[in-house]
């Protein structure tokens, strides 16, 4: 495929003609509301299954549980390059709050060249970005008088997968999860394609593209707090309500740092792309003293979102998402109940969850609280040589020569904790090419999700490219 600046003029009309379906589906997918709980993701499903079956292909939709839809559909190739690609997304998004959006969280406006939308960018843009490269393959296929549903493809070496999938959002269990379990046959492959990388990252003028080579875990936790119940009117320690805002004041602050090898990597590879006093705060984030660290991390990272998410992968985190507590405005509550989202690194284990929360919250609350681990993904470090990674950073050169390919951690989970399940090494790559200081991080689960059309038209063909060299 060509470098979109050195296109012919008929490279680009097909290239604008894919990109506005492209933009079309990502559209339909977004009105679809695919809302994780319940997820209904089965409206998305048969909406790509009629997409992919138009175009002579033969997706099969699995429904293990009622509304719980995903959609798989193979193109073929001839073997001789090894085993399949499998390009992996989700189809459910995360509930919203409707008055704090300005468009319509399931209208799907285009407004100033930007699409606003829940899933804009979690993940139906990438979802809509794989099912265009499978259209595209499946119609060069027919245009060479080859059944797609059956026949080996032109010039692919390799079958390739594409896989939407349920409940990513709430583990996968309905998802990836079950097919893994039960129809693994679908999707076993070579290597993997998922969420979360490829965007660019400016930092100090330099364009750095994060590809996930691993991910932190997540320990769904519930804390019960009780107390004495009682009359509003006379106030006592032990209210339920003033006990769990003491639990969650302490276990807000932050933990300790632990630069575990990946990260450790990435940052190397990052002071080793700048100059000067650049290159001297970078390689500071790996100095053993916190507030050297922390300062120049504030230093090398102007923008919050990026602080953050640097802050994140270099230690266990935990945030109190959920409260619960009361029975009415008069009645001093005797139990409280706390819900925590805590994302442990490489190396962490339940039990050392556990006593983390234990130290956190302190020996004389902690007889008060009854701590559960509801449930427990485990963090994951892929391969980090492998031909798919090398040829993916080559891609990315070539549509964008400033281009520095970053591997990294995640600080969040994906689908990836089920495909690796099958021995599939999966790497985060859902490439846009992103305008400054456009506030990607936020925008995730975040108010006015949105991805602009402009990343969307950079992002399609470095995909497609990346596929078909894989694969051909």
């Amino acid at each position: 495929m060509s470098r979109p600046t050195d296109a012919r003029p008929a490279d680009l009309l097909a290239g604008e003609a894919a990109h506005a379906e492209l933009v079309e589906h990502l559209r339909a997918l977004i009105r679809l509301r695919t809302v994780n709980p319940p997820g209904d993701e089965i409206l998305a499903a048969r909406y790509l299954a009629d997409v992919l079956a138009a175009e002579g292909l033969a997706p099969e939709v699995l429904e293990p549980f009622p509304g719980r839809g995903s959609v798989v559909a193979r193109l073929r190739g001839d073997g001789t390059g090894g085993g399949p690609l499998l390009l992996l997304s989700h189809l459910d998004v995360v509930p919203v709050e409707a008055a704090r959006w300005s468009h319509e969280p399931f209208g799907a406006q285009v407004v100033d060249g930007v699409i606003y939308g829940r899933g804009a960018l979690d993940m139906k843009a990438m979802v809509a970005m794989e099912l265009q490269v499978a259209l595209g393959l499946a119609r060069e296929a027919r245009a060479a008088g080859v059944d797609p549903a059956r026949d080996a493809m032109p010039g692919l070496r390799r079958d390739v997968i594409f896989a939407a999938t349920a409940d990513e959002e709430a583990g996968g269990s309905a998802g990836i999860g079950w097919i893994v379990d039960q129809r693994p046959e679908l999707v076993q492959a070579d290597a993997a394609l998922n969420e979360a990388g490829g965007m660019t990252v400016e930092l100090l003028g330099r364009h750095f593209y994060p590809v996930q080579v691993a991910e932190k875990g997540y320990a769904w936790v519930r804390i019960g707090v009780n107390g004495t119940p009682g009359h509003a009117s006379m106030p006592r320690a032990d209210n339920a309500a003033v006990l769990a805002a003491r639990v969650i004041e302490r276990l807000a602050r932050p933990l300790e740092r632990r630069v575990v090898p990946v990260m450790e990597a990435a940052i190397r590879a990052l002071a080793d792309a700048l100059d000067g006093a650049a290159r001297d705060r970078a390689l500071r984030l790996l100095e053993a003293d916190p507030a050297a660290a922390e300062a120049a991390l504030d230093e090398l990272c102007v923008a919050p979102a990026q602080r953050r998410a640097l802050r994140a992968v270099l230690r266990d985190t935990v945030s109190p998402t959920v409260v619960h507590g009361g029975l009415k405005y008069n009645v001093i509550p005797g139990r409280a109940e706390i819900e925590l989202d805590v994302r442990p690194l490489p190396g962490t284990t339940p039990e050392m969850v556990l006593a983390m929360l234990r130290e956190r919250i302190g020996e004389e609350l902690w007889p008060a609280c009854q701590v559960e681990i509801v449930r427990f993904g485990q963090p994951l470090l892929q391969p980090t040589a492998h031909p798919l990674l090398d040829l993916i950073g080559a891609v990315l050169r070539a549509h964008d020569p400033a281009a520095i390919p970053l591997p990294v951690m995640a600080p969040f989970a994906t689908d990836a904790k089920h495909t690796v399940r099958l021995g599939i090494p999966t790497y985060g790559f859902s490439p846009l090419r992103l305008a400054p200081g456009e506030p990607f991080l936020e925008l995730f689960h975040g108010d006015d999700e949105r991805v602009s059309l402009d990343a969307l038209r950079w992002g399609l063909p470095v995909l497609d490219e990346v596929v078909r060299r894989y694969c051909g």
